[in-house]
């Protein structure tokens, strides 16, 4: 049985509705980050979708120590800060260090582990202590039966909700493939399960120094999650995703979401009387 994890006004898994976690890959300014908050709330809305709100302040495992990271934890704190005021929405994002984690708590619902990062226990730990959820992001080069691991050491720590997360396994060179035996496998640790349909679609390094992407395939491996059984999608999204400074051949147009989401929907909606 899948326990339901609260994250502000949002309630994941559990047998309720489909939840999204959504937003820029990168906080590049307010204004921008702030827009993409407020459209979101209106399609997931239309849609009658949670809506968790995800922005990075810093992008720490770029491929090139040349590409931009972000804008640091202080302003991009305070920009989350405005959006969560501004919209309501729950916010996320993502946690790179130990000592990062309580002034993140103290703005975010929601505390994310990169998929790098999965097996730091400090880090974990750190997360755990804040008395706020924490998304693990299932590492590129980790076994869906790794998760246990983590799960328990954020369990014993008292973490205040799990969830964790399918984002790809690493095949061969520069390329990411989706088993969608991972996301059943992990669910049956009693944790909400996401499938990231952006970074899935990943060629690590595959721009040289860069990594690229193929968003078209988004679509696809999205629907097959949702028909396999996931709590909660996990994209990142951009009005012009060729202009964005990370991620962009892997990020859904903003102008397309809307389209994404309720296909999601529908399927979720079949899937749950399965």
């Amino acid at each position: 049985m899948v326990e339901p994890v609260r994250i502000g006004t949002v309630s994941c898994g559990g047998g309720g509705p489909l939840t999204i976690i959504a937003g820029p890959c990168v906080i590049e300014s307010r204004e921008l980050t702030l827009s993409i908050a407020e459209e979101l709330k209106a399609i997931c809305g239309r849609l009658g979708l949670p809506l968790i709100f995800k922005a990075s302040f810093d992008k720490a495992n770029r491929t090139s120590a040349g590409s931009f990271r972000g804008v640091g934890i202080d302003d991009g704190l305070e920009v989350l800060r405005l959006v969560g005021q501004a919209t309501g929405l729950p916010t996320v994002t993502d946690v790179h260090l130990p000592d990062q984690a309580a002034a993140v708590a103290e703005v975010c619902d929601l505390l994310q582990i990169p998929a790098f990062l999965a097996r730091q226990t400090d880090l974990l730990l750190a997360a755990a202590a804040t008395g706020k959820p924490v998304h693990v992001k299932k590492g590129q080069f980790m076994a869906p039966a790794d998760m246990q691991y983590v799960v328990e050491k954020l369990r014993k720590a008292n973490a205040n909700g799990i969830l964790l997360c399918e984002r790809g396994t690493f095949f061969g060179y520069g390329r990411l493939v989706n088993d969608m035996q991972a996301l059943p496998l992990m669910r049956q640790f009693g944790v909400p399960v996401v499938f990231d349909a952006t970074h899935s679609v990943q060629q690590p390094g595959g721009l040289g120094g860069a990594t690229g992407g193929n968003r078209e395939m988004i679509w696809p491996l999205a629907r097959a999650a949702v028909a396999v059984g996931v709590d909660a999608v996990f994209l990142e999204t951009h009005p012009d995703p060729d202009k964005s400074p990370s991620d962009g051949p892997n990020m859904v147009p903003l102008a397309r979401v809307e389209e994404l989401l309720n296909q999601l929907r529908q399927i979720a909606e079949l899937a749950a009387g399965w």
